[in-house]
């Protein structure tokens, strides 16, 4: 995969922006996105570049058709630039840091990052096994007299974590044993060691899983032997440190798509920055989000 750091995106002009684009998305060759053709030709046209027309279908397409990129007059290179700063930035980076740096509106900027956060929504078949930990956490605020954690306005977030593997977190409306339960069981095998802390809710998973490991937080137990949770409670430090560094307030309507960017990057943590974006961008493919349906 053709890769490319933040300083050689700022080196881009819209001609080898695109050029860049059509080698992650189509590895140098184009094909139609509607019928599958490989073999269009190119459609020479004054004021629009990089127009293919299918052999097969007779459509017109260019690299953005069909991605998250369609029908957006920001530039190629801006998106490129964006792409790179997301996949980089290990705590996030704000919309208001983006407008800045790439000289764009706040509005703008907000809204490329939302269809790059949702390019990074990647649905995973593979379940996770080996060692798994799971834990739950609250974000947002709270309010002026309401007691911590359970029963306030917060938002709950659930994360399994694969030990030297993958996370999946997930907004759940309601922490009922049932929805959690649920949860574990689409993304775990039953063949993996499911470590938990002591909240009730989890009772029952020795019963589905290979063993069900708990660490007793209660009587202020954090580690037993390979018993604990510590790489998934790393993991929403992580991810609370960019709320409050970066983000400052996240709503109930975006928060998966925020959980989907952090789990993007620690998913791919082992590769470098720009293999990292060259990831985000082959992953635009498929994807439409317009303002009004974010």
């Amino acid at each position: 995969m053709f890769n490319i750091t933040f300083n050689e995106a700022i080196k881009l002009n819209e001609e080898s922006a695109r050029a860049y684009l059509e080698q992650v998305r189509w590895s140098g060759e184009p094909s139609c996105h509607r019928c599958g053709g490989l073999n269009p030709y190119v459609i020479n046209r004054s004021n629009q570049a990089g127009v293919y027309r299918c052999r097969e279908c007779k459509k017109d397409f260019t690299v953005t058709t069909g991605t998250v990129f369609e029908r957006s007059h920001v530039p190629l290179k801006t998106w490129i630039m964006a792409a790179s700063l997301m996949a980089a930035s290990k705590k996030g980076i704000s919309a208001l840091q983006i407008s800045r740096m790439l000289d764009i509106t706040y509005k703008t900027a907000w809204f490329v990052m939302h269809r790059l956060r949702y390019a990074m929504q990647v649905t995973e078949s593979v379940k996770l096994d080996g060692v798994v930990e799971v834990d739950e956490t609250y974000i947002g605020g709270r309010k002026r007299g309401s007691k911590r954690g359970r029963g306030t306005s917060k938002m709950p977030v659930v994360s399994l974590v694969q030990r030297d593997g993958s996370v999946r977190s997930l907004h759940i409306e309601r922490l009922t044993a049932n929805n959690l339960k649920e949860y574990i069981r689409e993304n775990v095998d039953t063949d993996a060691d499911v470590m938990t802390d002591d909240f009730k809710s989890y009772k029952g998973l020795d019963k589905e899983f290979k063993s069900h490991g708990v660490i007793k937080h209660s009587n202020k137990e954090y580690v037993r032997g390979d018993v604990h949770t510590n790489t998934v409670e790393g993991f929403f430090s992580l991810f609370k440190r960019g709320i409050t560094g970066a983000f400052h307030h996240i709503s109930k309507m975006h928060i998966d798509k925020y959980l989907a960017e952090f789990d993007f990057r620690y998913n791919r943590r082992k590769v470098t920055d720009s293999e990292r974006t060259a990831m985000l961008l082959s992953n635009i493919e498929g994807k439409r989000l317009s303002y009004y349906t974010i």
